[in-house]
């Protein structure tokens, strides 16, 4: 298998009350970058960001159908994202107003972790964690 086989392919999605503000605060406060977003106005029907260690998340603004997709709610969504600069990261996180709930802490597993929220009350969790080794 090649490395662009193996890219990351679980994309999180979820929906946003204010997803253009959401798409500024994930860029500016985490380090995620715009990749695609459509929609007119407030309105966003998809947008694309990219995590640069590979993968991302999907978003859009909340729909009075979503089509029986049951995404969740604003605020009832979490994901871990792996980075190697846990402490720099939640420093500029904070910076940029995220609201951290766990400090920076090392975890038994070997781990550094830390916790935020973004403006929509979903938790955001960071660390240095890649996994258990794969078993192919």
């Amino acid at each position: 298998m090649t490395e662009e086989q193996r890219a990351p392919q679980v994309w999180p999605s979820l929906r946003a009350a204010d997803a253009r503000g959401l798409i500024r605060f994930l860029t500016e406060a985490f380090g995620f970058t715009e990749n695609v977003v459509y929609g007119e106005g407030e309105q966003v029907d998809h947008a694309e960001l990219d995590w640069p260690a590979g993968g991302g998340v999907m978003l859009g603004s909340v729909r009075a159908d979503d089509g029986g997709r049951r995404m969740p709610a604003p605020g009832n969504f979490s994901a871990y994202v792996v980075t190697d600069h846990p402490d720099e990261l939640c420093q500029r996180a904070r910076a940029a107003g995220a609201e951290i709930i766990t400090e920076p802490y090392d975890t038994d597993y070997g781990s550094r972790d830390f916790a935020a929220l973004d403006p929509e009350g979903n938790r955001w969790y960071f660390g240095t964690y890649r996994g258990a080794p794969r078993k192919d």
